[in-house]
């Protein structure tokens, strides 16, 4: 940046040039995009007592248990539908498909909205644990053991971190037969 005498004032262009080249100054402080590249981010998740990451792709957004309405003549892991901003959410119970008994704190529990295709289902689970990252290294494409019964399907391998995080797909769940018949 020029000096100026005191009281004058930048042109537009010279004040866009200083806001540049302070801009430039803090991104040097910012990871490199290959840095960022080499990294898995998701969504994880508890059913039972197995840990899971979804990708954030594949999960359209993480609500608190919704109000249902009961469905009759539904398999017992349909919970019922919500009233999402307007459109009818059908709320599966993981637990209940996978044939496990739900966790007793209500309070943890979320509901992955998923909307795949001609799919849109919410997934309730135990507990979601945010936003997980995991360096792209670390994928083991193996199928975490032990894991849940009837959960190999849809689980693509895992992370390996404080614990077992298996990486859950929505949308492989979203195509199983079994998730899409619901009828008793």
């Amino acid at each position: 940046m020029t000096t100026r005498p005191k009281g004058e004032s930048l042109t537009a262009f010279e004040l866009l040039l200083d806001i540049d080249r302070r801009c430039r100054l803090l991104a040097a402080d910012l990871p490199l995009q290959e840095t960022r590249l080499q990294s898995w981010s998701g969504i994880g998740f508890r059913i039972a007592e197995q840990w899971f990451v979804a990708p954030m792709q594949e999960v359209a957004e993480v609500l608190q248990e919704p109000r249902l309405s009961r469905i009759p003549g539904v398999k017992p892991w349909v919970l019922g539908v919500a009233n999402l901003r307007g459109r009818l959410l059908p709320v599966m119970d993981l637990c209940g498909y996978f044939g496990l008994a739900q966790s007793g704190l209500r309070k943890q529990r979320r509901v992955l909205v998923l909307d795949h295709q001609e799919v849109f289902a919410g997934l309730l689970v135990d507990e979601v644990a945010g936003l997980q990252h995991f360096p792209l290294r670390s994928l083991d494409l193996s199928v975490p053991s032990p894991l849940l019964a009837g959960a190999g399907p849809f689980v693509q391998g895992h992370f390996q971190r404080e614990r077992s995080w298996g990486i859950f797909s929505p949308f492989a769940l979203s195509q199983a037969t079994g998730f899409l018949d619901v009828a008793l």
